[in-house]
């Protein structure tokens, strides 16, 4: 299996990397081009084999999946330089959530399909999200997705709930993250502990508690009511918690969905010559 990587950016850069270290396939298999070509130089000089592009439109020809790892605003250009070279059996796989199914479809004639990745799969974990167009057979879908199981659980979806799903699996480390340093930051500041000390703690806790509710086969409500005991410590936490951040999670839902209208809005634009003030 041949792989084209058209931006190696941050998402682009965890997706050859992880895929490379997993062992789901070697340097030799990618070819990447980037706008900036140093970059890719510098994973070809990192993982020997791997092919540096001198073209997008290298990177496009004789590969089986090609991956497009751009800017919303950089799509048109890209997917019009590729038109005259893809052929009907290359799957294109887009990994931004603004560029819909349809505006790839519209412009090209191969297999189309759309995968949300995560940061968590530079560390073979968390899901990648997963779409597919018309022209995608069965065996597509499952050649894709085997690929991407070296590195994630594929999840279907439906596109129309990319965001909320983007929100869980890769927005959601981030969201995480900002909590577990607020929470390292108030055990700083309120005792004196030492930050790194704090910082441990903290990550070993993240880390047991992600395996509690995966493998582990903890559901999160019933984790909360095995770790608060009634009239416990952790009820008393618990309850501030809901107190101070009662609607904060259904706000930041319709934040990121309000930023995604907004993106999508300019996609079109971009794709469609459409005027947005």
């Amino acid at each position: 299996m041949k792989l084209g990587f058209i931006g190696t950016g941050s998402m682009g850069s965890i997706l050859i990397e992880a895929l490379i270290q997993s062992g789901a396939v070697a340097p030799a298999q990618i070819t990447a081009s980037n706008r900036t070509r140093r970059k890719a130089e510098a994973l070809a000089w990192k993982y020997p084999g791997l092919t540096a592009a001198r073209s997008n439109m290298e990177a496009v020809t004789g590969q089986d999946i090609v991956f497009i790892c751009v800017k919303p605003a950089e799509y048109k250009r890209v997917l019009t330089e590729m038109k005259p070279l893809v052929q009907d059996n290359q799957i294109i796989v887009s990994i931004t959530s603004p560029v819909l199914i349809r505006h790839l479809e519209n412009l090209l004639p191969c297999k189309i399909a759309k995968v949300i990745p995560s940061i968590t799969n530079y560390e073979r974990s968390g899901a990648t999200l997963c779409m597919y167009g018309s022209r995608m057979e069965p065996d597509d879908c499952a050649k894709l997705e085997k690929l991407l199981s070296h590195i994630s659980t594929p999840m279907r979806i439906e596109e129309t709930f990319t965001r909320v799903s983007s929100d869980l699996s890769s927005c959601g480390p981030a969201f995480l993250a900002f909590f577990v340093q607020q929470l390292i930051d108030a055990a700083v500041q309120e005792t004196g502990m030492d930050p790194d000390e704090a910082t441990r703690l903290a990550c070993e806790m993240v880390l047991g508690t992600g395996k509690l509710l995966t493998s582990g086969g903890f559901a999160p409500d019933e984790l909360i009511r095995r770790v608060a005991v009634p009239g416990g410590i952790t009820a008393a936490g618990l309850q501030l918690l809901a107190e101070e951040m009662s609607g904060v999670f259904r706000q930041l839902i319709r934040i990121t969905h309000a930023k995604y209208e907004e993106d999508l809005e300019k996609t079109e634009a971009a794709f469609y010559g459409i005027n947005v003030e």
